[in-house]
């Protein structure tokens, strides 16, 4: 009897070895994963990571292959999200940005002086309002992991130090295919021209475009300086959070064991990444600041009272934006700042 037991249970093993190999061999031999910025941009480095917890946690069986510069779409960025509800990218490490014009929820981010601080970002992506976007970003068919951090935008231009809403008159600045970036320069004076971020260096460097926004580590990798961008005004007007995501179809083919496995290793990645993009612009860190003055960048930390003005000069944008995103999600938004440890 103990024999037949034994035997029984190796049986039962056996099947289920093969089934899961059988399931397992389904997988396909490489999965497209987009990005907008490749390595050594911090979220290039959180993808690739990605990738490598992916391969070494499933011994390879595996395989995610990280595709920059928005290559799968043609450079597009604003694609990015539907080239992957189609199947066309099986996952990515995306922008909030590139995603609001498919998900309205991530607008959200882009709300002109909504965070002022990594502690406000951490309470909406880590509570009930991150909870809540992912709600929206798998009502459409797309598998949201976890997130990481491109970081807050800073402004950036040729012509003079920004310290007002009048310094921004008139300047010709370069900003992301949102319409929510184009009404916010609109309202602070400035001609903004949306284009992609391949054209944008080049833009700048022959003086297309007077200025743009970006997080420091973007300024610091693309060596922005170059292209006369001499001044920056750190305002901290709005941040860029990332998610790791996965076409639906792709993700319920895994079984139920390597979900949970390619899920941690977005969560670890994105922990990752948020740690190189926040590394030397952070009051207890300003290496990655001084290493930019020492190339000829020159900083404007706005008061708290210059800060309030273009505070002021958006708030109609604000509203208008607030009642496009959800008045109830942003009333969330609000009191999870309001709220956050101090």
């Amino acid at each position: 009897m103990k024999l037949a037991k034994v035997l029984s249970a190796l049986g039962f093993g056996a099947v289920m070895s093969l089934s899961v190999t059988a399931y397992a061999s389904d997988y396909k031999a490489e999965y497209k994963v987009s990005t907008v910025l490749g390595t050594p941009f911090p979220w290039g480095e959180a993808a690739e990571k990605w990738a490598e917890l992916v391969a070494a946690r499933t011994d390879g069986r595996i395989n995610l292959k990280v595709y920059p510069n928005a290559q799968l779409v043609a450079g597009d960025q604003t694609k990015e999200f539907t080239a992957m509800r189609q199947g066309i990218i099986d996952m990515a490490v995306g922008s909030t940005i590139n995603w609001s014009p498919q998900v309205k929820e991530l607008n959200l981010f882009s709300l002109p002086f909504l965070m002022p601080d990594y502690a406000a970002m951490d309470a909406l992506t880590q509570g009930p309002v991150g909870a809540k976007i992912f709600e929206a970003i798998e009502r459409q068919g797309i598998v949201p992991l976890g997130w990481s951090e491109n970081g807050f935008r800073e402004v950036t231009n040729s012509k003079h130090a920004i310290t007002e809403p009048a310094d921004l008159k008139g300047l010709k600045m370069r900003v992301v295919g949102s319409p929510l970036y184009n009404d916010t320069f609109t309202a602070l004076g400035a001609n903004p021209t949306q284009m992609s971020w391949a054209d944008a260096k080049p833009a700048l460097t022959t003086g297309a475009v007077d200025g743009q926004e970006n997080p420091l580590t973007v300024y610091d990798v693309a060596k922005i300086e170059t292209a006369g961008q001499t001044y920056v005004t750190q305002w901290h007007y709005v941040a860029d959070p990332l998610i790791f995501a996965s076409n639906e179809r792709v993700w319920e083919n895994f079984t139920p064991e390597d979900q949970k496995i390619v899920k941690q290793a977005a969560v670890d990645a994105g922990a990752y990444g948020i740690e190189l993009a926040r590394k030397g612009t952070t009051a207890d860190d300003q290496s990655l600041i001084k290493a930019l003055e020492a190339r000829g960048a020159k900083f404007t930390e706005l008061t708290d009272e210059q800060r309030q003005k273009f505070v002021d000069a958006t708030r109609e944008v604000y509203g208008k934006w607030k009642d496009r995103v959800g008045n109830d999600l942003v009333d969330m938004a609000e009191k999870s700042i309001a709220d956050r440890p101090q």
